[in-house]
C-alpha cells in the first residue's frame, strides 16, 4: 500500500494518510510465461485483441512499443519513454490467464513504511473528524447482495496491485454496460508516471464469501462466478494525470476517480457485463448536499489486516466534509475502518427510487483506519463519464 502525504486538516493531529490501494511484489509478480489469446495470436493488424486507432498505433511506435512483445513480456520495461500517461493513451491487450485463481490470491500489502506525522489545515469547510465506524462482511452472496461490485486487478511499476471497482449503468446501452468505476490512482501513476497495466476485473469476486484460508478448497466458480473483464478504454482526470500521485497525491484526492470500458477474457455469447454480473448503478453526478445525505454505504475488498481481501466488507456512516484546499472540491468523510484494497469501491447513497445509487468512490483513509474519504462527482466526472459512453455509443 502506497503512502500518500497531504495537506493538514483543520485542528487535528492525524497520521499519515495512505491511499487504500493494496499492493503485492516479488518474484510471483512476473508473469512472462503466460500467452496472449489465441485470437489475440491471430490478429495481425498490430493491435492484437484490441482495436487501436491508427494514431494510437502511430504514437506508441514512437515511443517504441511493439505489441507483439507487450504480451510476451515487454509489459515490464516501466521505462519512461514508454510508459504511456496521456489520456488516449491507454492499451492493455488480454494476455489470457495471466490472472490465474492462484496469482490472484497472491496478490496482497506489503508492509507500509509510512510513520505517523502531524498535520492540519483550516482553509475550505471540514467537520470534525467522524467516530470510526467497524467495517462489517457483506452478506453473501455477493451475485444477489451486491452484484457487480469487485476485484480489480493490475500491475504497477512496483509490482501487482489490487483495489476495489464497480458495474456502472450506461444510459448509451441500457441493461448492457460494460462500464467500470473506480478510483484513479487505481489506474494511473499520476505526475511522475502513466497508466498502469494488465487491468484486469473480477465482478462478484468471492461470491459466497469464503475466507483466504479457504479460496484454495472454494470452487472456481464461486471465486470467479462472473468472469474476468479486461479493460480497453480508460478515462480519468486531467487533474489527476497533471498532478497526482503518491507523494503528494492527497492534494489531486478530489479528483481521484476513473472510468473503464471491458471485455471478457472468454466469449460470454455476446452478453455484457451487467448481464453477466448480474446488476449495475446509475452515477449521480448532482448528489444534494452532504446534510440531506441520511447515510452513504462504502464496499469493497479491504485486504491489509485485519482484513484478509477476500470477503467483501461495508460501512455505513452519515457522511461530512473534508476539504484539502478552498479551491478545489469539498470531498465525502465517514467513519470507516476499511484498510488496503477498498481503493475505488463504491459509495452509495439511495436514490429517489430506494435502490442504491454511486455518488463517490473509497479514496483515502488516515493509518491505522477510522475514517475514509471519497471524491464528489461533479462537473469533471460527468464530462469523463459522457465522454466514455458516447465513444462507446458510436462503436455500437
Amino acid at each position: 500500500m502506497r503512502s500518500i502525504r497531504r495537506p493538514v486538516l483543520a485542528a487535528a493531529a492525524l497520521t499519515a494518510v495512505v491511499a487504500l490501494t493494496a499492493t503485492g511484489c516479488g518474484p510471483e509478480s512476473d508473469n512472462a510465461d503466460a500467452k496472449p489469446s489465441e485470437s489475440a495470436a491471430q490478429d495481425t493488424t498490430g493491435g492484437g485483441e484490441i482495436k487501436i486507432p491508427q494514431d494510437i498505433q502511430d504514437k506508441l511506435k514512437a515511443h517504441g512499443v511493439d505489441l507483439d512483445k507487450w504480451k510476451n513480456g515487454e509489459w515490464k520495461n516501466w521505462d519512461k519513454d514508454k510508459w504511456l500517461r496521456e489520456a488516449g493513451e491507454f492499451i492493455n491487450p488480454i494476455i489470457k490467464n495471466f490472472w490465474n485463481p492462484d496469482k490472484i490470491e497472491k496478490v496482497e500489502p506489503p508492509q507500509d513504511p509510512s510513520k505517523p506525522e502531524d498535520i492540519s489545515e483550516d482553509q475550505g469547510k471540514t467537520d470534525p473528524e467522524p467516530a470510526a465506524v467497524q467495517a462489517q462482511p457483506v452478506k453473501t452472496p455477493y451475485t444477489s447482495t451486491a452484484p457487480g461490485v469487485g476485484l480489480l486487478l493490475f500491475s504497477t511499476d512496483k509490482g501487482d496491485s489490487r483495489c476495489s471497482a464497480t458495474v456502472v449503468k450506461d444510459p448509451a446501452h441500457p441493461g448492457k454496460s460494460n462500464l467500470v468505476w473506480t478510483a484513479a490512482h487505481c489506474v494511473h501513476a499520476g505526475e511522475h508516471g502513466g497508466w498502469y497495466r494488465n487491468m484486469m476485473f473480477v465482478p462478484n469476486f468471492n461470491r459466497n464469501g469464503a475466507p483466504a484460508t479457504k479460496m484454495k478448497t472454494t470452487p472456481f466458480e464461486d471465486r470467479v462466478p462472473s468472469g474476468k473483464w479486461w479493460a480497453d478504454d480508460m478515462a480519468t482526470s486531467d487533474q489527476w494525470i497533471k498532478g497526482g500521485g503518491a507523494v503528494p497525491g492527497v492534494p489531486m484526492a478530489p479528483y481521484d476517480f476513473a472510468l473503464m470500458h471491458v471485455k471478457p477474457e472468454e466469449s460470454t455469447g455476446g452478453k455484457s457485463l451487467e448481464e453477466v454480473a448480474g446488476g449495475a448503478y446509475k452515477v449521480d453526478f448532482n448528489a444534494p448536499a452532504m446534510a440531506k445525505i441520511p447515510s452513504l454505504t462504502a464496499q469493497g475488498y479491504p485486504a491489509e489486516a485485519p482484513f484478509d481481501g477476500a470477503v467483501q466488507q461495508q460501512c455505513t456512516d452519515k457522511p461530512t466534509r473534508l476539504s484539502m484546499e478552498a479551491q478545489k472540491p469539498t470531498m465525502y468523510r465517514i467513519g470507516c475502518t476499511m484498510t488496503g484494497g477498498s481503493s475505488g469501491g463504491p459509495w452509495f447513497a439511495k436514490g429517489a427510487d430506494g435502490q442504491p445509487e454511486l455518488i463517490s468512490n473509497m479514496s483515502m483513509g488516515p493509518r491505522p483506519a477510522r475514517w475514509s474519504a471519497g471524491p464528489h462527482l461533479g462537473p469533471e466526472a460527468k464530462k469523463m463519464f459522457d465522454a466514455m459512453s458516447k465513444k462507446w455509443a458510436a462503436k455500437g
